[in-house]
């Protein structure tokens, strides 16, 4: 899957949900879909670090880094692994820097907001329950819980889509598996519900010698 289409699934917003941890028999997939919603509709900013395992396309990547969201439709994604990588969505266009290039591609907010990523889920921006069909729960490790389905009129592009979460509706993971064969990962740790997030941070300043161009989201 392409860096757009999962980074491009989603969490902003108050503290307030609380839920008592449920068992496998009672919890359904339907009531831990709402607990995500609740959870990431209820933020107004989001810190959390990312894991990115992409394979396909003759390519097998492992990127890392720690993701900052804004609510309504801001994030910074910086990247450790490879140093220096930048992905900033300032609510309207996407910008994608890489150290060392001479251009950085600009991409409307439109062109990446897609269920196949961890972006609208972060964002708060989906209802689960409603965009997945054949929505269905399994036990994950830990007493956690994975949702599976496939995202409402992706059925030609998307295999399989799944997010695994807490029973509180934290999400730990999301997988995406394409048609064609690319499968692209993700794994969200140490999540910090409404970190300072200054909206300074989400302004993309090119460096030197780097030109914008208008582009399309890149593998």
């Amino acid at each position: 899957m392409r860096t757009s289409n999962l980074i491009t699934a989603v969490l902003i917003l108050l503290p307030g949900w609380c839920f008592a941890p449920a068992q496998s028999s009672s919890l359904t997939a339907n009531a831990l879909a709402n607990r995500i919603d609740q959870h990431y509709n209820s933020l107004r900013s989001l810190e959390v670090r990312f894991a990115q395992q992409y394979d396909g396309m003759g390519m097998n990547r492992r990127e890392s880094g720690v993701l900052l969201l804004k609510k309504p439709g801001k994030m910074r994604w910086t990247y450790s692994q490879p140093v220096g990588k930048l992905f900033i969505l300032d609510g309207h266009d996407g910008y994608f820097y890489t150290p060392g290039d001479t251009e950085v591609q600009r991409v409307p907010v439109k062109k990446l907001d897609d269920m196949r990523s961890p972006l609208r889920l972060l964002l708060g921006h989906t209802k689960l329950a409603r965009e997945l069909t054949g929505l269905a729960i399994a036990s994950a490790a830990n007493g956690a819980y994975t949702l599976s389905g496939i995202p409402k009129n992706t059925e030609k592009r998307v295999a399989a889509f799944s997010v695994t979460a807490t029973a509180e509706g934290v999400i730990q993971s999301l997988r995406v598996e394409e048609t064609d064969g690319i499968t692209n990962s993700f794994v969200f740790t140490d999540e910090k519900p409404n970190a300072a997030a200054p909206d300074a941070n989400f302004v993309f300043t090119a460096p030197a010698g780097v030109h914008v161009i208008e582009g399309m989201p890149p593998v």
